[in-house]
């Protein structure tokens, strides 16, 4: 009977030492995952804040280089509009040399006299 007590006393001292054991390993196992999980948490966070810094630095790239097209459209019009400018003014001189060449010829065509003169002058003013 005391060998039987002995034995029991052997095996609960066994399981208690197995529970104590298991106790140590779930707490160490817990501090494990405790440690983990904020080391991953950190991880996610430094992966947000690098993908903040990217989006951030995409968009300034994008709106720098959107500015800088914008001023090249705006550069190329502004040159289209002055060469319209130019092509309009010689145009217009050549509409008014032909029209003063014409003029001049009609008026050496009549008698010089201050009417005929005059009534000229009036038709080339309405016609300018």
């Amino acid at each position: 009977m005391i060998k039987a007590i002995d034995e029991r006393r052997a095996k609960i001292a066994e399981g208690l030492d197995a529970a104590a054991r298991g106790n140590k390993s779930l707490e160490a196992a817990k501090i494990a995952a405790m440690t983990f999980e904020k080391e991953g948490r950190a991880k996610a966070h430094d992966i947000l804040t690098d993908a903040e810094k990217r989006a951030q630095a995409i968009e300034a790239s994008a709106k720098e280089k959107a500015v800088l097209e914008a001023q090249r459209i705006i550069n190329a019009a502004k040159a289209d509009a002055a060469q319209e400018i130019v092509r309009a003014k010689e145009i217009l001189r050549d509409q008014v040399s032909g029209l003063v060449v014409a003029g001049a010829e009609q008026i050496l065509r009549r008698e010089i006299n201050a009417q005929n003169h005059s009534d000229l002058l009036a038709q080339f003013k309405a016609q300018l």
